[in-house]
């Protein structure tokens, strides 16, 4: 049986700057860890009963995380050599301590359910009707973690046989649209082009994320190509909160485009229309995102990434229209109504020779459904878009403290299934110690006010 503690009354800015016993406290006030317990709990009355304490070995994987434990190994030997941090965990004076293949057995069943992405969703409804989460704009961003298990070399592809040079004769057309066809069919979701996600439901993009650890490649800072044997983390982060309202691990290989459909339409099965901007970095700008985002009425905040295009002709590099003499046009507003972005005459016209001339435009309407990519509002290059794009910071931060005090980057378990329960069980941690900060803040912030009040009432 687990303990069950009172909720200690605590004075913190931060949880993490806590006495170990009252930070344990906050966690668990808000978190149910009952979802867990019921896998682990007897179908009859029959039988012997359970030897160990199942209650308690999952609070002691969460405060292992927490503690920054490295290893199940460690935490066993704390557990066996520190009674009052057994106590904390909620082990009883008579239960034996756990052993690591006892643990090993117990993640290797949380490993097979869905049940801790049900968690942090039930966390994420709570935040939002508490009100501690009420933001409407959304950083979404990509970040890899190795994986524990060891790469095996692929077998070596038989040498293609050269192609017959010339065009193909009828039947040999026929037969090769009809491999195509196959091949096509034969796709798995994620293989499918990007646009055709657009058509997918949620639940099945959900479902069908490929999770085998997978050589990952990417640039660093310095432009050059650095690789992994692992996973990415696909995070969507509130900008102001920084609560991670969803996410999705995938293998390593996985484009961060193709996560981004799924992302999305996860934000709007839980949002129900209060997101209403994305911020993507210049990786995601491609053009089914934009649509996904239209059709859920929301706006993105996306860097042009110019792909073996040439100079659009009476445009700048933020697509706004030029003059004769090539100065560019002021944004002045959008209408809602028509989709259009409005700009006037550039700030040069003033003492321009050519003011009067009919080559200049005085106004120009440009409809955003022209090319969904170029025009968008808030239009690009503008104080407004620049200030968004700032707020991608969020993500970035999220991915930093995920990876230096939540362990993150510390898969201690092989296969793509045990990993996917490590980084559900981090991103679960991470919103908890949001949301027991916040509570407690405004629990205490309550308790000063109604001192205040009855002092000033004598």
């Amino acid at each position: 049986m687990t303990i069950v503690k009172q909720i200690s009354l605590f004075d913190i800015h931060q949880l993490l700057e806590m006495e170990s016993s009252h930070r344990y406290d906050a966690i668990f006030s808000v978190i149910d860890i009952q979802p867990i317990f019921q896998l682990f709990s007897k179908k009859t009355l029959k039988g012997a009963p359970r030897e160990l304490n199942y209650g308690a070995m999952i609070q002691s994987l969460i405060i292992r995380i927490v503690e920054r434990i490295p290893t199940i190994k460690d935490l066993v030997k704390r557990l066996v050599h520190d009674p009052l941090f057994r106590f904390d965990c909620g082990f009883l004076v008579s239960d034996v301590v756990p052993s690591e293949s006892s643990y090993s057995r117990m993640i290797q069943v949380i490993s097979e359910s869905d049940v801790l992405d049900k968690m942090n969703d039930t966390l994420i409804k709570t935040a939002m009707l508490e009100g501690f989460l009420n933001d409407e704009h959304v950083a979404i961003d990509a970040s890899h973690f190795e994986a524990r298990d060891a790469f095996t070399p692929s077998e070596k592809k038989a040498p293609k046989t050269p192609k017959k040079r010339g065009r193909k004769t009828k039947a040999e057309r026929a037969v090769w649209l009809a491999e195509l066809v196959e091949k096509k069919g034969n796709q798995s979701t994620y293989e499918k082009e990007l646009k055709e996600q657009l058509d997918i439901p949620l639940e099945t993009l959900w479902k069908d994320v490929p999770i085998e650890p997978k050589w990952g490649v990417k640039k660093n800072s310095k432009g050059k190509n650095t690789f992994w044997f692992g996973y990415k983390a696909h995070l969507a982060v509130s900008t102001k909160s920084q609560y991670i309202i969803t996410r999705l691990m995938s293998s390593g290989n996985l484009s961060d485009c193709k996560a981004a459909i799924p992302l999305l339409k996860k934000l709007h099965h839980f949002g129900n229309g209060q997101f209403t901007i994305a911020i993507f970095d210049a990786g995601y700008d491609v053009e089914p995102i934009y649509r996904q985002a239209v059709s859920q009425s929301m706006r993105v905040v996306i860097p042009y990434n110019v792909r073996r295009e040439g100079e659009y002709i009476g445009f700048d590099e933020h697509f706004r229209p030029t003059c004769v003499r090539e100065h560019s046009y002021q944004y002045d507003s959008f209408d809602a109504k028509y989709n259009t972005l409005k700009f006037t005459r550039p700030k040069e016209c003033a003492t321009c020779p050519l003011r009067e001339d009919t080559l200049c435009q005085k106004v120009f309407k440009i409809k955003c459904d022209i090319d969904i990519r170029k025009f968008t509002y808030p239009a690009r290059g503008t104080e407004r878009w620049k200030q968004l794009y700032q707020e991608r910071t969020a993500v970035e931060r999220v991915n930093a403290y995920l990876k230096e005090y939540f362990q993150l980057n510390n898969v201690r378990h092989r296969t793509g299934k045990k990993a996917k329960m490590h980084f559900n069980l981090v991103t679960l941690i991470y919103n908890t110690c949001k949301l027991a900060v916040e509570e407690s803040m405004l629990y205490y912030s309550n308790k000063t006010k109604l001192h205040n009040l009855k002092k000033q009432s004598f």
